[in-house]
């Protein structure tokens, strides 16, 4: 059997969705011949919001976890000043100084081995000195790990693959500063370039990457849902007493979300007594909504309900009682919520397909650069190819669906959802895909 380190920043017990595509690597490896061998850090998931990002590790020794799907390294973390800084103080203080600490940190990782994330190399190479492997993956952000894993294959003359879940120098954010995306885009271009292959996540992230690295094979290894998660809660029945519309994850700046609150507000506020609830979870810029929500009139306030970060299998267990998925647009972007939301087979419901004021807000915000002759409208092929839901065109569009839910929970005391072909979306089945990969470079 072939043995593959896995390199991966995010990892459960730490909440994101970010950590699920390695956590799935590693849950269903050994059913297609490989054995994974994850270097992680360590995560203890104990305030449940953004500060476990940030919080120390619990040990100065590296934790191995044995089990039988693979090997769990868990690296000490020791927290940057930045973060020390934000973790005592809060995010209005120190600000400047913070945001200085952390650039410094960011350039000086790629020059020596240095930083934060120092120990999951190190525990990384003292493992590879007395267990050889037959091949390295590095899954980013961070991208650091991509340097991690070329420095380690070399050492050990271990072939290695670069995962790409995000853009690296190609982001709007890296290229806004000239120097900035200079500098990453030579590292890069460095760096990758040493990798046997490229794997990453969708057909416009493989289009991306194929203008740095013409030569390389890249393959697309979509996200999914955990199909054993999803089978253990779907006997769950939807909620009967309130028509409830939820929310997971991250929020951007391109999403419309005080546009969806406001008309959420007035469809309450309006006419008859509506037996409706919004829930937030795990939201990320829970003070900023909590203020916009706090603005709304009592009845409304009311009826939204923000709750924290959940694992993986209480999101779901939440999720299947719920009757609707509310999803935001994000374009050119698939992203990972939209495959628990199939997983549970609620209906989502996308806002907005074309409505103006979401689309300033992609114009203004938006961090991806389109290429013109690919879908432009990811989510919404997704939803229409399943039947997994409905999409609001508009604010307009939104008030007519909205009232059209209610009354048919009214009716039915449920939201049905007659989506089809959704177990091709499984993250087992992708995992198939990466093994195969693996066995043939």
């Amino acid at each position: 059997m072939k043995k593959l380190l896995i390199l991966a920043y995010d990892f459960p017990p730490y909440v994101s969705v970010g950590g699920l595509r390695p956590y799935n690597w590693y849950r269903y490896l050994k059913e297609y011949g490989i054995e994974p061998i994850v270097v992680t850090r360590q995560w203890s998931n104990t305030h449940k919001s953004a500060l476990d990002y940030i919080a120390r590790g619990h040990s100065d020794q590296t934790i191995t976890e044995v089990s039988e799907y693979g090997t769990v390294l868990y690296a000490p973390y020791t927290p940057t000043l930045s973060n020390r800084l934000l973790y005592r103080h809060g995010n209005n203080k120190y600000s400047y100084l913070r945001k200085s600490l952390t650039a410094t940190h960011d350039f000086k990782q790629f020059l020596w081995i240095s930083g934060a994330k120092r120990e999951i190399y190190e525990t990384a190479k003292k493992y590879l000195q007395k267990n050889p492997v037959d091949m390295i993956i590095a899954t980013g952000d961070p991208f650091v790990l991509f340097l991690y894993a070329k420095k380690l294959g070399k050492e050990f003359h271990t072939p290695w693959i670069a995962d790409y879940r995000d853009p690296w120098s190609q982001d709007k954010r890296v290229q806004a500063n000239i120097l900035f995306h200079n500098w990453n885009k030579m590292l890069e271009k460095k760096i990758v370039s040493t990798s046997v292959g490229i794997t990453t996540v969708s057909g416009i992230m493989k289009y991306k990457l194929q203008e740095y690295f013409p030569q390389k094979n890249i393959y697309i290894i979509p996200n999914g849902y955990d199909p054993e998660a999803v089978s253990t809660v779907s006997k769950i029945p939807q909620s009967t007493d309130k028509l409830t519309i939820s929310f997971v994850g991250t929020i951007y700046e391109w999403h419309p979300w005080r546009s969806f609150l406001k008309e959420f507000s007035d469809f309450i506020e309006q006419g008859e007594e509506r037996d409706i609830q919004l829930n937030l979870y795990g939201i990320n810029i829970e003070t900023e909504i909590r203020k916009t929500i706090d603005e709304l009139p009592e009845k409304s306030r009311n009826a939204i309900q923000i709750c924290p970060k959940l694992s993986n299998m209480e999101l779901l267990s939440r999720l299947a009682r719920e009757n609707v998925m509310l999803l935001f647009n994000d374009y050119s972007i698939l992203g990972t919520k939209i495959f628990d939301y199939l997983g549970t087979r609620r209906k989502i419901l996308l806002c907005y397909a074309n409505d103006e004021d979401a689309l300033r807000l992609k114009e203004a915000h938006y961090t991806i650069d389109e290429v013109d002759g690919m879908s432009k409208q990811l989510q919404v092929d997704l939803i229409r190819e399943t039947n997994a839901g409905v999409i609001a065109e508009n604010v307009t569009h939104l008030k007519q669906l909205l009232d059209e839910l209610h009354q048919e929970f009214r009716e039915k005391g449920k939201i049905e959802c007659a989506s089809t072909g959704v177990e091709n979306y499984s993250r087992k089945i992708q995992v198939k895909k990466l093994a195969d990969i693996v066995q043939s470079l």
